[in-house]
This record gives C-alpha cells, sequence and structure tokens, in this order.
C-alpha cells in the first residue's frame, strides 16, 4: 500500500479510500467485517463513512456505518492505526428539517458520531455540502473550535463549487483557524453532461482540480467506479456524450495493453495523472475490492496517461 499526505496536515493515509457507505445496511455485519478486515490486512488504513449512510437503503435511518465500524474498532483493538473519517451537514432529520451546519446542528452531529463509533476523536470531519443557510464563518469556528479541542484532527469538505472552496480558504487564513484540507467530489473518468443534475452533489471539474492543485489541498473521488458501469462496458445516461465514447475506446485499449480490467486502469489513472484524486473504493464481495487494490500494481506510461487525458 501507497501513503500520501493528506492536503497540508500532517496525516497520511493510504493511496485508496475503502468507502464504507452501505456497511450495516446493504451490506451485512459479517461481510462487512470481511471487507475492512482485507483492507486493514493489505495496508489500508482510511475508512470513509457519514452519519447519515445509509438512511435510504431499506431499513436505514442513518448512522448504521457509523455503529458498524465503532464495533469492528473495537472488536480489532486497532484504533491508533486508523484514519477515520466521517461527515456531517446531510442526515436528514426526524423533524423533516434538514441537519445544516449551523454551531448547534455540528456540536450535535460530532457527539452523536463519536458515541457510535465508540471514539473519543476523529481523524478528518467534513462538512457534507455546502449549506448557504449558514454563513460559512460559523462552519468553520465550529470547526476549528473541534479542533482545538482535540475532538477532530483535521478537517474537509464534500460538495462543494471552487470558489466557495476559495472563500472558506480566505476566511480561515484570516481568522487563524484550520482550514479545509481535503475536499470530497463527484469525480470518475468519464464526462459527465454539463446539464446533469445529482442533486446536492457537485462534480469536480477542471477548475476545482487545478485550484486544488496549486493549494495543496487533497481531492477524493466518490462514485470513482460508476457503481460497476466500466465493468460491464456500459455508459450511464448522465454520462453519454461524444467525450465519453472516445474515453471507454481509449480506457479499453490501454486495459488490453497491460492486461488490467478497466476499473484497474480508472483509478491508476486517477492517482498518477497530475491533477490526481484519491480514490474511494467501495465493494460488497471480496472480490470486488481484491481487484480495487490489485490497481496499486498498475503502471501507467507516459504515452497511456496521454491518451487517457489529464483530467
Amino acid at each position: 500500500m501507497e501513503f500520501v499526505q493528506l492536503g497540508t496536515s500532517k496525516i497520511k493515509v493510504s493511496s485508496l479510500a475503502l468507502g464504507c457507505m452501505n456497511f450495516g445496511t446493504r451490506v451485512d455485519t459479517e461481510m462487512a467485517y470481511r471487507l475492512i478486515d482485507q483492507y486493514y490486512d493489505a495496508g489500508g488504513n482510511f475508512l470513509d463513512t457519514a452519519n447519515n449512510y445509509a438512511f435510504w437503503h431499506q431499513g436505514g435511518v442513518g448512522g448504521e456505518s457509523e455503529q458498524l465500524l465503532g464495533s469492528w474498532l473495537k472488536k480489532r483493538g486497532n484504533r491508533s492505526d486508523v484514519i477515520l473519517a466521517t461527515k456531517a451537514g446531510a442526515n436528514p432529520m426526524k423533524t423533516g428539517e434538514k441537519e445544516g451546519l449551523s454551531a448547534k446542528a455540528l456540536q450535535a452531529a460530532l457527539d452523536q458520531s463519536l458515541q457510535r463509533l465508540q471514539t473519543d476523536y476523529i481523524d478528518l470531519y467534513y462538512a457534507h455540502f455546502d449549506d448557504k443557510d449558514v454563513a460559512i464563518e460559523e462552519t468553520l469556528e465550529t470547526l476549528n473550535r473541534f479542533v482545538k479541542e482535540g475532538k477532530v484532527r483535521a478537517i474537509g469538505c464534500s460538495n462543494y463549487q471552487v470558489d466557495r472552496l476559495r472563500q472558506a480558504h480566505q476566511i480561515s487564513q484570516t481568522h487563524d483557524w484550520a482550514a479545509y484540507c481535503c475536499i470530497q467530489q463527484r469525480y470518475t473518468y468519464l464526462k459527465a453532461n454539463r446539464d446533469a443534475d445529482y442533486g446536492i452533489q457537485v462534480v469536480a471539474d477542471q477548475e476545482l482540480l487545478e485550484y486544488c492543485h496549486d493549494n495543496q489541498t487533497t481531492v477524493l473521488a466518490y462514485t470513482a467506479l460508476l457503481k460497476g458501469a466500466y465493468s460491464r462496458s456500459e455508459i450511464p445516461e448522465k454520462y453519454q456524450n461524444k467525450t465519453s465514447i472516445e474515453r471507454m475506446t481509449t480506457l479499453k485499449q490501454v486495459a488490453e495493453e497491460l492486461s488490467v480490467s478497466e476499473n484497474q486502469v480508472v483509478l491508476a489513472w486517477m492517482r498518477q495523472k497530475p491533477l490526481s484524486a484519491l480514490p474511494l473504493i467501495s465493494a460488497s464481495k471480496p472480490e470486488q475490492l481484491a481487484e480495487n487494490l490489485a490497481s496499486l500494481d498498475v503502471r501507467l506510461n507516459h504515452d497511456q496517461l496521454k491518451r487517457l487525458g489529464a483530467s
């Protein structure tokens, strides 16, 4: 396993993060434990969840993934060896109101996450989406307090437009507060249609990638493998365009040249291109996870990276 520094923080994380969104709901406890063990035994240390995972699955109410990770950490006794990331802001409230990123909401969310995760600190704490009903100053001041209290080591954001990320960085610098060291966005190899609507999810674009590269902000990519679309050689409707068709052709050619899967090329491309991104991998079966982990052995040469494209 390779390790990289998380933005300007002092935290080093494995170059593939394990997305734990479905653990405890769609993926049962036994299989989830098996998958986390497989990832951990391969040298992985970066576990990603959120306080609302996964309320949309049958029987889910939010918090199931955190609860499962908390029990796994307790049984394994390896908390200090793991970089634990969770998020707040997008949990649906029983009252029907959104959670949001106010000081009050963040405090309640943190307390509940720490309890479910059975830990007294979180390594990376995300603002899950950009809550424009709350001043960025209020959110950042609260997150900075969590860092000072030792309950959070570093902060990040997710689903922010680049202008709002830039504004947040400026505010943190002005007040000498903790700054977002990373951003987690929807990002994959195929190009999304410009008019594609993903709700609160935000696609990483060229401007964001360049800004983060220039400002030592790590980009993390979720939905990197488009839920198995590359394995099926399918282009999802929101990605159906001329560029995606051309990219799928190139992807298949490079995969054949290297005798690896399309999924493995996508993950290798994200990590090795100049405007790099750290992929979140997920799986419901050990063989899927093994395929993703094997992408660490894939080396793309200069010509292949050029053909695949820089962003």
